[in-house]
């Protein structure tokens, strides 16, 4: 008899012995009922341990730019009494752990390095032309590496790229020029990298800073009538071999929206290891609630809007990789933010409910760590705008820096996930899952897409046997609002995953399921 043939019957039995015990009154007593074993597959969650391809650990990387009178952000992270960077953000950034962090963003196109080296008493004040105000440069580039090595974190530099194009950005209101070429982006880099450079030696700084990381261009294809792509890809291929006669060693990031990154890659592809897209993302719309205090009336409506916010930067991935195909070369988002209307006060960005349809925007990054090798998903410090990691209350002594929602999962993935991804073969309903491998050890992240109701799972890893498991989960309700430091209710809480592999994903969470695995018997 076939296998198929003999469950047919087996299943027929069952049913007929249902049948007869509700006739005579009985209970049945079936030895496997099909309900729970078709119950029993909707919950597998399923694992191919085969690694697929590596994931860069800088998918979970920070940029700092002085954002002016616009957001307190650079300044408000540095303590003007004592010198120094304020020791609460230190220590909330080593919690947040970010393994990349860019000097950079449009301030950039109008930033002349060497106003910030040296002597803090002798550096120039400058314009901040976009975000407005004075930057009076008391954060440099050897501040900025400073604070990186503190964190653990790795310092990408962007430079002036003849300020993008930018006619409004060459000069400032005075005449002063605030555009830069390759020469002066070479000189950057030997004062940084170069063991004799006499300018950082005669600053008091013997050793050096070390920076491997360049970004050219920051925004460059954003005002067409500033620069086109031919013209920008020739000046890249200029800034590069500049930069380089000074540090071959060092890995450049050249700009690839817009369409530029085949012709980009044609130019300047041969001293070029990245391209570069921003990703700004947000469900919009008359509709959306996602606009002042609308989210908080209607929360079934809010809670649709926010799962499915992945959807807009994962369009934008798609197409980047569609670009680069047939390139041999990585993609790299040295920018990313979750825009709402209300961007200095979008509150429902301070929702837990914001933190988990971040999270899910990172497993979009996770599915494309083929071609995504540098990525982040907000501002890094501010006083202000809700799409910052670190939010810093002032003034000095009025509370704590406190990680912001996106943070909070970007941390918690940070320290639970692997060298490769893996495929996830099997997923119970309304849970998004990726999966990782480092060695014997299988990390997973999972998130509960039900608002209101938990998911119960049964975790199984084709060919291997679970030895042990911990499970690192955030779970809030949707709507709790994170406006200061509270560790005790934001810190992910630990539990251990039972040998059966039985767990149930609790409403609204993010979770990171570290698993021990070995070959099975």
């Amino acid at each position: 008899m076939s296998e198929k043939m003999a469950r047919r019957g087996f299943i027929k039995s069952c049913a007929a012995l249902t049948g007869g015990a509700l006739m005579s009154g009985r209970r049945a007593s079936c030895p496997v009922p099909v309900a729970a074993a078709v119950q029993d597959q909707r919950q597998l969650l399923e694992i191919d341990p085969e690694p697929r391809f590596e994931l860069s650990p800088y998918l979970y990387m920070q940029f700092m730019e002085p954002l002016g009178t616009t957001d307190g952000s650079v300044d408000a992270a540095w303590d003007f009494l004592r010198n120094d960077w304020r020791p609460d953000v230190v220590e909330i950034t080593r919690e947040l752990a970010p393994t990349l962090m860019r000097w950079g963003g449009c301030f950039i196109s109008y930033y002349r390095w060497k106003e910030g080296v040296g002597p803090q008493s002798r550096r120039k004040p400058m314009i901040n032309l976009l975000w407005g105000g004075i930057y009076n440069n008391q954060v440099g580039t050897a501040e900025f590496v400073d604070f990186c090595r503190r964190v653990g974190a790795d310092p990408l530099m962007c430079v002036n790229f003849e300020s993008d194009g930018r006619k409004k950005w060459k000069t400032d209101p005075f005449g002063r020029v605030r555009t830069a070429g390759p020469e002066e982006a070479a000189e950057w880099v030997d004062y940084c990298n170069n063991p004799s450079n006499k300018a950082r030696i005669g600053h008091g700084r013997k050793e050096t800073l070390d920076i491997k990381l360049w970004q050219i261009g920051n925004e460059t294809s954003y005002d067409p009538e500033s620069i086109d792509v031919e013209t920008a890809a020739r000046r890249t291929l200029a800034f590069a071999k500049a930069m380089r006669r000074q540090d071959p060693s060092i890995e450049l990031i050249g700009w690839g929206e817009s369409g530029w990154a085949k012709r980009m890659y044609e130019i300047a592809g041969g001293e070029l290891q990245y391209l570069a897209f921003h990703n700004g993302f947000g469900p919009g719309g008359e509709e959306s609630p996602l606009r002042g205090i609308e989210y908080r009336r209607d929360w079934d409506k809010s809670w649709h809007y926010f799962m499915d916010a992945y959807k807009m930067p994962e369009g934008r991935i798609l197409e980047m990789k569609e670009q680069v195909r047939d390139l041999d070369i990585p993609l790299a988002i040295t920018e990313a933010h979750f825009f709402l209307p209300g961007r200095n006060r979008c509150e429902a960005l301070s929702t837990w409910a914001a933190g988990v349809s971040n999270a899910r925007i990172l497993h979009v990054y996770e599915r494309n760590g083929d071609k995504i090798k540098i990525g982040t998903l907000a501002d890094f410090c501010g006083t202000r705008w809700q799409n910052n990691a670190v939010m810093i209350p002032t003034p000095l002594g009025s509370g704590k820096a406190f990680l912001m929602p996106v943070a909070m999962v970007m941390g918690l993935y940070r320290r639970h996930t692997g060298r490769n991804i893996v495929s996830v073969m099997s997923v119970p309903e309304d849970l998004d899952v990726t999966a990782s491998r480092t060695g014997n050890r299988l990390f997973l992240h999972v998130i509960n897409t039900r608002r209101t109701r938990s998911v119960p799972s049964r975790i199984r890893v084709s060919g291997k046997k679970i030895l042990s498991g911990r499970v690192f989960s955030i779970a809030l309700d949707p709507a709790y609002e994170v406006f200061e430091c509270t560790p005790e209710v934001t810190s992910p809480k630990e539990s251990t995953v039972p040998e059966s592999g039985e767990w149930s994903f609790p409403p609204a969470s993010v979770s990171a399921v570290e698993l021990d695995i070995a070959d099975s018997v």
